[in-house]
């Protein structure tokens, strides 16, 4: 079932989600929602969507970045991947820059500088535990996500708030700098 996105102004988006038990994630009403939540992802054009987005408070994210040569022109990858219950750890206090676009922020980007490298802990859609290092645009991506379940929008990690501009005007005057476009995230 694909789920209708909340757009910030919602309070759900600025909740801290809660914890999911290993009991709830082995249910079929969460497996659906699992579903769900990348049949939305798709129909929505994401490359990620985290259950807050979709009205559920609950720290579950999903993340499918292409590989090889994508629109971003980025090189790195990601098979779609369920993250439940994620504990973030930056590796690299290095940070980068890209220009960020959210489905719940429709219409806007923005320049956010981000640790280039980060360590996620996690489980996987059958309550297992894993890990992932992310790097580059692909940590970048990673945090994006997460930090929904958290309560953050990318806007609150502005450094310069003169860096926000409409799409059209992104387009127009920013050009093609790798971003993380409005309807992919």
């Amino acid at each position: 079932m694909i789920r209708p996105l909340l757009r910030m102004g919602h309070p759900i988006l600025r909740q801290t989600a809660h914890k999911v038990s290993v009991a709830d994630i082995q249910s079929a009403d969460f497996q659906q929602f699992l579903s769900d939540m990348r049949e939305s992802m798709k129909h929505h054009g994401g490359i990620g969507l985290a259950a807050p987005q979709v009205g559920e408070s609950v720290q579950v994210a999903v993340i499918e970045l292409e590989e090889g040569k994508n629109r971003y022109g980025s090189t790195e990858g990601l098979p779609f991947t369920i993250f439940i219950n994620p504990v973030l750890e930056v590796l690299d206090m290095a940070t980068q820059g890209f220009w960020e676009g959210c489905l719940s922020v429709p219409g806007l980007r923005g320049f956010v500088e981000r640790p280039r490298k980060v360590k996620v802990t996690y489980l996987n859609e059958r309550g297992e535990e894993k890990i992932l290092i992310a790097e580059n645009f692909l940590a970048t991506v990673v945090q994006h996500e997460l930090d929904h379940l958290w309560g953050h929008l990318y806007v609150d990690r502005m450094e310069d708030m003169r860096l926000l501009s409409f799409q059209e005007e992104f387009q127009q005057f920013y050009g093609q700098a790798p971003s993380l476009d409005e309807e992919d995230v």
